[in-house]
């Protein structure tokens, strides 16, 4: 059904107001889901007349868009979108800031630790000395990408696994908001053969001393560049430190979307959403906010690649690891991260008057308020 915008509206001003422990009729979950294509359709409207204004705009196999010189398209993007996949490498539980749009906003001080003088990869606690053993059982992956939260508060312990698995010829990447990065521990990073680092820019808003380690990590580690949630802040910064930041010789800026979960939603309170595939959720915003940064990058011929790292693109690789993990045709990790769905957060885009639905029909009978039992 093309519910129209004013049904969807009363409809969702009930369901937010039910309790959260009630289920929804068989006829009303068919509404949720076509007030959730409707949103959806009309930010893809919006975004495909975005996309048209960049110029030079690439495709990686159609699973994300990029602009800017092939030869610096980040290489752990390729493991994770044509690859095996990223298996998760983690070992740091804290973090020394806090970004509201982090997805553990809130429970910062209640992160389990991962346990002394052990990493998880892939799920499983091993020690450093197990790695030979996992390797010679296992098909090594394409890469790995060292994970939760921020590696630098205890970098040293990290120098032996990266050499392990650089020895192995595993690719290996590693985030980072970048403030307590020093040129010891850089170079450290590259002598152990870490390939890439990539500095959460807009953790930090663009402060000057992670601007300056970016252009000390690209002395001492193969790739180095930007990976940041999109959000007006971090846009708006950027724009005003371009020419600092452009100069420091990276290679990439990667463009997240942003995502929502029961930790950071809170802190968007009040903007547009909409879910894709009925999976992440997002502020509208996001995703415009990069197709617009990217214009300007390859108007003015940047030199680097900025990757438009997308729900589509998180997407495409969740059907990439469970391709490659054998899984059946269609199979996937994407999904909703809400337990319950947050029917109150999408108030704010019916509500918007300047929001249109790109095509609206009267509910079929039986789906109109009073006719459903």
């Amino acid at each position: 059904m093309k519910i129209s915008k004013k049904d969807a509206l009363t409809w969702f001003r009930f369901f937010a107001e039910l309790p959260e422990d009630e289920e929804l009729l068989t006829k009303q979950t068919e509404i949720v889901y076509a007030t959730m294509y409707q949103i959806e359709a009309a930010v893809d409207r919006q975004n495909e007349a975005l996309m048209a204004r960049v110029p030079g705009l690439k495709s990686l196999a159609g699973r994300t868009y990029y602009v800017g010189p092939d030869g610096r398209f980040p290489g752990g993007c390729k493991s994770c979108l044509l690859g095996t996949g990223l298996s998760a490498v983690r070992k740091t539980n804290a973090c020394n800031i806090r970004c509201k749009f982090c997805y553990n906003y809130g429970e910062m001080d209640a992160i389990p630790p991962i346990g002394e003088g052990l990493w998880e990869i892939g799920g499983t606690k091993l020690y450093e000395k197990d790695l030979d053993l996992l390797l010679s059982i296992q098909k090594k992956p394409t890469g790995v990408a060292y994970v939760y939260l921020e590696p630098f508060m205890e970098i040293e312990k990290y120098y032996g696994v990266i050499r392990r698995f650089h020895e192995a010829g595993v690719r290996q990447h590693l985030y980072t908001n970048g403030l307590l990065a020093t040129e010891e521990s850089l170079r450290a990073l590259g002598e152990a053969g870490l390939d890439e680092l990539r500095f959460n820019l807009g953790a930090s808003d663009c402060a000057d001393r992670v601007i300056d380690n970016i252009a000390l990590a690209k002395k001492h580690i193969t790739q180095a560049g930007v990976e940041t949630p999109m959000t007006p802040e971090f846009f708006d910064t950027f724009m005003r430190k371009k020419e600092n930041i452009l100069a420091t010789g990276l290679d990439f800026i990667n463009c997240a979307e942003l995502h929502l979960n029961d930790n950071n939603i809170g802190n968007y309170f009040g903007e547009n959403l909409y879910a894709c595939r009925l999976g992440y959720i997002s502020p509208i915003w996001s995703r415009q906010l990069t197709l617009k940064f990217m214009r300007v990058a390859a108007e003015e011929d940047w030199g680097v690649v900025v990757h438009d790292c997308s729900n589509h693109t998180k997407l495409a690789r969740d059907l990439n690891l469970k391709a490659k993990e054998g899984g059946w045709f269609g199979a996937s990790g994407y999904g909703c991260e809400f337990s319950r769905f947050p029917y109150e957060a999408f108030l704010p885009v019916l509500e918007d008057e300047s929001f249109r639905f790109v095509e609206e029909e009267p509910l079929p009978k039986g789906y109109n308020p009073g006719e459903l039992y």
